[in-house]
């Protein structure tokens, strides 16, 4: 059975493209995010990253201290 722990997912406020250049800057300059991407079309706006060393704690403090809503998915 694979293991997924490395795959974080949020549901967030990050709404538009706008919003998502934002943030940008934050998750792409954080050397333990591989990858990441929000789904704009998806009505809980999910944020999902991969990472194998963050944990949901530390990407919601994040992406709140961008001014963004963001909680853990479960």
């Amino acid at each position: 059975m694979e293991n997924f722990d490395h795959i974080l997912l949020f549901k967030t406020d990050i709404r538009s493209e706008e919003d998502k250049q934002v943030l940008q800057p934050v998750l792409d300059k954080n050397k333990n995010i591989e990858q990441w991407n929000v789904d704009l079309d998806d009505e809980d706006y999910v944020l999902r990253i991969i990472s194998y060393k963050l944990r949901h704690e530390q990407v919601i403090e994040l992406v709140q201290h961008q001014g963004y809503m963001c909680t853990e998915l479960k």
